[in-house]
């Protein structure tokens, strides 16, 4: 990716999200170097808003999933389900087939899931009943984890 791109999508995002250069420049960078973000804020300072912005100005589709206690790998990664008009099972795509996806709060989730999400980062695919999908490119995930003072958190895997 040239440099004036890069510029002319700094550019379009900062038009929305306002004296956050720095920030959307370095996520930039993340996106451009196969990488993701982990950003550790409290609720409301337009995270979400950051990434859809980021999926606009790339031409990318954008999905979110809050993360709570009770969410399982599936409602990740996606699941067959039984198709009486097929006569077989299909695949349902889960969020994480998106080219940006915001896991918010993150640290509210149980490990599993947490793993789950951590796989399909590392090796740009899910694995659903024994085959393989692959995710779009690019895939970035921004995900986000509340601060340790809050309450109802997992500690994320190093």
């Amino acid at each position: 990716m040239n440099f004036n791109l890069c510029k002319k999508i700094v550019e379009n995002i900062s038009r929305v999200i306002v004296g956050k250069q720095e920030s959307i420049e370095l996520l930039l960078v993340a996106l451009l170097s196969d990488g993701h973000v982990l950003i550790e804020d409290i609720s409301g300072l337009g995270k979400t808003l950051l990434a859809k912005s980021l999926a606009k100005s790339i031409g990318g589709s954008f999905r979110r999933v809050q993360f709570t206690p009770d969410l399982l790998p599936a409602d990740i990664t996606g699941f067959n389900i039984y198709s009486q008009q097929l006569g077989q099972f299909a695949f349902q795509p889960g969020p994480v087939m998106t080219n940006i996806l915001l896991a918010d709060e993150i640290n509210r989730t149980i490990p599993r899931t947490q793993s789950s999400l951590l796989e399909s980062m590392e090796e740009h695919q899910v694995t659903v009943d024994g085959k393989t999908y692959p995710l779009p490119n690019p895939f970035f995930v921004m995900a986000t984890q509340n601060p340790i003072e809050l309450d109802l958190f997992f500690l994320l895997p190093y």
